[in-house]
């Protein structure tokens, strides 16, 4: 059946869970607890001395030839190689009906295992490596994938369970992306219709959450669960990737949570970011009084309740996650925000592991990493030592070195799934894809 056929079903799962009566004052919706979401001074518009700027329009196909990226032929050889070898693995191990991941029970934090959902985010992940590099990868397995998530879409009922279980973002925000990089008509059409669920599920005012809450324009889990800097970066990615404007509303209250989980007492008047280091980088969630997997990683709790002095830790995968976000919702890097997360970038620049986890979700990291470094326009960054490091030349080297005999990737550290050979591959080859797409033409 046609996208363009389906969209009334899909909007039939895109009204908001709140209502709100214009008439009255903003009423919090009944599936939050109100003693979990703190009040903090409302966003500013931006610090006196912010920058804007154009940013980076969505690239949606890697370069054909060494010439169209800055990387040496030697690099972009082994890159396109690397991609092949993933594509083939995924083709391999791809399901009759065209999906990954179909056995693999996940389970979102805080919340119950899901399998279902799952499967239909990394598929269209998936999807989306092999539109990306479609003079590479296996044409079959690419259409089989796009037939697998359009019978997704199509049903009623499977796409009430993938986005009311409790992964609904996840799986959204991979739809949205996975079919922009298709890019026919229908696949846009029905990006535009999961771009519309994003937007919807943000929290905001249509749920009584506002600007001085600080579950305020972010993303989570769903069924009333708190915002996190993931699901936010997922939103932001496929916001991007659908070609929405940094300056649309969504985007913008995105922009005042990302900015409240950066470790930044100038703009972060949260009191673990007022009682921290201050060091630019950022946590999990600001929401309900803030939480990091690197503080709990340290030791000091995930809340940082194990400290005197509260406070959190700053960690790899979602400082280039804030990073990222910032500039596609059109911040600049001559921006104070932008400027000091580079810099805890440039302090921690490794690809040898997820910085503040170790090996936990170190291919998240990678993802995340390059398509960070992407956006910022940056062929290369300076480290703690002063060193210029040719970010795309030793990304290409550590993914090919990590690449097994099969084509595929795994992380020998469990957590979030990345043990998962489907899973760690998409992640990868992803990330690969980042470095080989050409720049934007677009300048500041």
């Amino acid at each position: 059946m046609c996208l363009l056929l389906r969209l009334g079903l899909l909007a039939a799962f895109s009204t908001p869970a709140f209502a709100q009566d214009s008439s009255t004052s903003p009423r919090l919706d009944p599936r939050i607890d109100a003693s979990r979401v703190t009040t903090l001074p409302t966003p500013r518009a931006g610090e006196a001395d912010a920058k804007r700027a154009t940013p980076p329009e969505a690239v949606l196909r890697i370069a054909r030839s060494a010439g169209e990226v800055p990387v040496d032929a030697e690099t972009f050889d082994a890159a396109t190689a690397a991609v092949r070898r993933g594509l083939a693995f995924l083709a391999r191990t791809q399901t009759p009906r065209g999906t990954w991941f179909e056995s693999v029970e996940v389970t979102p934090t805080d919340m119950e295992p899901r399998k279902r959902a799952a499967s239909v985010a990394v598929t269209a992940l998936a999807l989306k490596a092999f539109a990306q590099a479609d003079a590479l990868g296996d044409a079959d397995a690419r259409e089989k994938a796009r037939r697998a998530l359009d019978a997704t879409l199509a049903d009623a009922k499977a796409l009430e369970v993938v986005t009311n279980g409790g992964m609904g973002n996840y799986v959204m925000s991979a739809v949205a992306s996975g079919l922009s990089a298709v890019g026919d008509a229908d696949a846009k059409a029905g990006a535009a219709h999961a771009i519309q669920w994003l937007r919807e599920g943000q929290w905001d005012d249509a749920e009584g959450i506002d600007a001085s809450k600080d579950w305020y324009g972010g993303a989570g889990y769903g069924n009333g669960k708190r915002p996190d800097l993931s699901n936010t970066q997922m939103m932001l990615d496929a916001m991007h990737d659908a070609g929405v404007s940094p300056e649309d509303p969504a985007m913008q209250r995105a922009l005042a949570f990302v900015e409240r989980t950066q470790n930044r007492k100038s703009s972060n008047p949260a009191k673990w970011a007022q009682d921290g280091a201050g060091d630019g980088g950022f946590v999990y969630s600001p929401a309900n009084g803030g939480e990091s997997f690197a503080s709990d990683a340290a030791g000091e709790g995930r809340y940082g309740e194990k400290l005197a002095v509260r406070s959190l830790r700053s960690y790899g995968s979602m400082t280039y996650a804030g990073f990222k976000s910032m500039l596609y919702a059109g911040l600049s890097q001559d921006d104070p925000r932008v400027k000091d997360a580079l810099g805890w970038i440039s302090r921690h620049f490794t690809f040898d592991e997820n910085p503040g986890l170790g090996q936990q979700g170190r291919f998240y990291y990678l993802h995340a990493m390059s398509r960070a470094l992407h956006a910022s326009r940056l062929d290369r960054v300076t480290d703690a030592t002063g060193a210029t490091r040719d970010w795309r030349k030793e990304l290409v080297a550590a993914l090919v070195a990590m690449q097994r005999e099969d084509g595929s990737w795994k992380n020998a550290a469990e957590r979030w799934e990345e043990s998962n050979e489907q899973l760690a591959t998409v992640y990868a080859v992803l990330a690969l894809e980042e470095a080989l797409k050409p720049q934007s033409t677009t300048t500041e």
